[in-house]
């Protein structure tokens, strides 16, 4: 089950940079996708401030830029 939701955009590189890093400490199948274009509630939300991650259970946010540990934290 993922435990973060990344929100991004295709063609966003701060998004490509943030999947690199999350993935240099998290594992993908703990990653949910979301692509803000797809719902103009996430567009009205996140379009300024993409990459975004989530926790999935504790509804935290973490905005771009981050670190590996702030995203270790962000998990836990």
């Amino acid at each position: 089950m993922a435990k973060v939701t990344l929100f991004y955009t295709d063609g966003c590189h701060l998004c490509e940079e943030a999947l690199s890093l999350a993935l240099s400490c998290i594992n993908d199948d703990d990653i949910q996708h979301q692509d803000i274009l797809e719902s103009e509630a996430l567009i009205n939300e996140f379009q300024t401030s993409i990459p975004v991650m989530k926790n999935i259970t504790t509804g935290k946010l973490l905005y771009w830029p981050f670190t590996q540990q702030q995203i270790q934290e962000l998990v836990q």
